[in-house]
């Protein structure tokens, strides 16, 4: 003779199943966040700089600017800076602001004409080639481009190694 569920197998499962869907309420957005990344943007987004006209030429200017950098879901306004060198009346190309040896923040040297690392004495002529170690490779640059008289960066590009960075001049 089969007996219907008595009141204990009944709460039982009911404690079961309402567990069951706490952890899938829970579970499924974690599993989600863990194993499916926002897809990341391959896009270049260029930040306007500095008026080209306003720059002396064959002199950097070190430039502060903002960016927006997303970090997965959360995007993050950040002060970063590029040496902008402008080579022509329509031309001008920016090296990024650490350098290749540690990352230390470089500056420009009026009097010897190179900038000079100052935590471990590296220089880099103004195109950003290594003249004096021990930075293993030219400084990195920002991806540049000029339009209707400003300058405009992208993203960093690595040099490298063998000449004067990979961004566009």
């Amino acid at each position: 003779m089969l007996q219907g569920p008595d009141r204990r197998n009944f709460l039982v499962l009911a404690i079961q199943g309402l567990g069951a869907v706490i952890a899938g309420a829970l579970g499924l957005p974690a599993l989600s966040y863990l194993f499916a990344p926002p897809k990341a943007k391959n896009d270049v987004a260029w930040i306007e700089v500095a008026d080209l006209a306003k720059l002396p030429a064959g002199e950097p200017a070190e430039i502060i600017f903002s960016h927006k950098r997303v970090d997965g879901w959360k995007v993050v306004t950040e002060k970063t800076s590029a040496w902008v060198v402008k080579t022509g009346e329509t031309e001008a190309f920016a090296l990024a602001p650490a350098c290749t040896h540690l990352g230390c923040a470089y500056h420009w040297k009026h009097d010897s004409k190179e900038f000079t690392c100052p935590c471990h004495a590296s220089s880099f002529s103004i195109d950003g080639k290594v003249q004096a170690g021990p930075a293993p490779r030219p400084l990195d640059r920002y991806e540049s481009r000029v339009v209707n008289g400003k300058v405009q960066v992208g993203r960093v590009v690595a040099s490298d190694g063998a000449g004067a960075g990979g961004g566009k001049a």
